[in-house]
């Protein structure tokens, strides 16, 4: 009987990884769900950037990990790399649109969009501002509502020349909402539009989870709102600059409109249908 009851060689080349499954490398697209290895978190991929993949449980908390092996899909072990940027159909935009084929900015409009702060001028340009630059909308920077009468004045609005302006906090009885209604009553009320989200600040706007935090901290009255919530998560508050920074930190977070509230959404799309109407 000439069979081998023991098998072949047991110090043949390959012995060491006999029997162990291997890796297969796969991209890491956007909602593909991975468990990471040793460490339980198991969650859906929601973005990929700087060599880091970022995963969202079932409870819409996220976590960033290193790409590269460490994952099982399915119980299976997997390598994720950064997803191949093949061309597939028409592509959209962070606000979700469709991205023109000409990319090439329009001259720009007379119409044009107001915002009360800096911060929500960034956050406007970072989500639409391939949409505002195709259909050649600007945006532009609005020290306060008080000082809207003060622009009217100078320059009018017309049937060629709409304003869209977005407010912070603009919610029923507050000083907003009475200078808003006054303004509208008034001689351009017929081509103005002023809109606005329901929170304190457009900090507020962007999804607590997309920060990766559970909600925002509450600021007792008469405290100032932005150092209230950067010590409500443990970040510097004692200067400008802390504060600065701490906006950029936000704002680096929100890479669609899928990190925004709807409530700010709805307004900024209707903004930019009111100043564009009539335009081709």
């Amino acid at each position: 009987m000439n069979s081998d009851r023991y098998g072949s060689d047991v110090l043949a080349p390959g012995w060491r990884t006999r029997g162990t499954k291997t890796s297969r490398t796969i991209p890491a697209e956007l909602d593909l769900v991975v468990e990471v290895v040793g460490d339980g978190w198991c969650g859906a991929v929601t973005r990929v950037e700087a060599g880091t993949v970022e995963l969202e449980d079932g409870k819409g908390r996220r976590r960033a990990f290193p790409l590269g092996g460490g994952f099982l899909l399915e119980g299976e072990p997997v390598i994720l790399e950064r997803p191949r940027q093949a061309p597939r159909g028409r592509t959209r935009t962070a606000s979700g649109s469709f991205a023109a084929a000409d990319d090439r900015a329009r001259v720009a409009l007379p119409s044009r969009i107001l915002v009360e702060g800096k911060h929500d001028a960034e956050l406007v340009e970072k989500v639409w501002g391939a949409d505002l630059r195709a259909e050649g909308v600007a945006v532009e920077f609005l020290a306060g509502l008080d000082h809207l009468d003060e622009l009217l004045a100078a320059e009018p609005p017309g049937p060629r020349r709409r304003y869209g302006v977005l407010v912070d906090h603009l919610v029923p009885g507050s000083k907003e909402s009475r200078i808003a209604e006054g303004i509208l009553r008034g001689p351009h009320g017929a081509h103005l539009r002023i809109v606005g989200h329901p929170y304190v600040d457009v900090w507020q706007c962007v999804k607590p989870q997309a920060v990766g935090i559970r909600a925002w901290p509450v600021v007792p009255r008469g405290q100032d709102w932005k150092t209230g919530i950067c010590r409500g998560l443990g970040w510097p508050a004692e200067s400008a600059e802390d504060i600065g920074l701490a906006w950029q930190r936000i704002l680096a977070r929100v890479t669609t409109f899928r990190d925004l509230e709807p409530a700010l959404l709805g307004r900024v799309e209707e903004l930019i249908d009111f100043v564009t109407v009539g335009e081709s």
